[in-house]
């Protein structure tokens, strides 16, 4: 299936792993090209490399700390679009959870919801250029049902889905579309799941034996839904929350 994304300007704060990095690698087999960024510079070369091998486009890594940043954040995203030459997709997939701050108030709020502000509002003129304008937050199941404990994670993600699905609205008139995507437990080396499976093996085994399908998810398998809602494929569909777990979390959704 062509996703009409050949071509087309992807950034994505973030990108050197995991989720990231595998939307990443798509988006460049679709043809498009990248800019991301990433703290450490021995992932952004490595994940250059890769992104660079998955696609004919160009490639923009830089090394970027965005906690307590935003004004060196809002010039990395300047310059992302003039390096690009524009912006057709924003993927938001900064979060404190990759810092192991899941609990940390002030480090989610700085990273998960006003990481996607201050992007938004640097961003939405530019996308409002484009003929297949998308932004994608990514949230979690952590958001949609009571999980584990009251942490910042949760609730910063639940308000993240709000915001999301408000921008929607406002944006629809100026070509934008938003939309949520909101994994479950994925799987991947360096992520937090492996780290659990090595750390706390019980909880890892009670985790696991809630998994309908038995497994936890790999990160191509979420990427693979990432970039076809943001494309241009998918030119009907904003405000949603599209859950990706295997079937983990056990509500209904109306």
């Amino acid at each position: 299936m062509d996703l009409g994304l050949k071509g087309k300007k992807v950034i994505m704060n973030g990108g050197s792993h995991g989720l990231g990095l595998a939307s990443l690698k798509t988006y460049a087999a679709e043809g498009c090209d990248i800019a991301f960024f990433s703290s450490n510079p021995e992932r952004v070369a490595a994940a250059q490399q890769a992104i660079d091998s998955a696609g004919p486009g160009k490639v923009f890594g830089t090394e970027l700390d965005m906690t307590g940043n935003a004004e060196g954040y809002s010039a990395w995203l300047e310059k992302a679009v003039q390096d690009l030459g524009g912006c057709d997709i924003f993927i938001h997939t900064a979060s404190a959870s990759g810092q192991g701050a899941t609990g940390d108030w002030d480090r989610c709020l700085d990273l998960d919801i006003k990481g996607a502000t201050l992007a938004v509002d640097v961003l939405t003129p530019v996308l409002a250029q484009s003929d297949c304008g998308s932004i994608i937050f990514m949230s979690s199941t952590a958001a949609v049902e009571t999980f584990l404990a009251p942490q910042a994670f949760n609730a910063i993600k639940a308000a993240m889905i709000t915001y999301g699905s408000q921008l929607s609205q406002a944006l629809a008139p100026q070509g934008i579309r938003v939309n949520c995507v909101s994994p479950g437990p994925i799987e991947y080396p360096t992520g937090n799941w492996e780290a659990i499976k090595a750390s706390m093996k019980d909880f890892y085994a009670g985790i696991l034996a809630q998994m309908p399908m038995g497994r936890l998810g790999e990160p191509q398998e979420v990427a693979n839904s990432i970039v076809f809602l943001s494309s241009p494929a998918s030119p009907y569909t904003t405000g949603a929350n599209l859950i990706i777990d295997g079937g983990f979390t056990k509500r209904v959704q109306f």
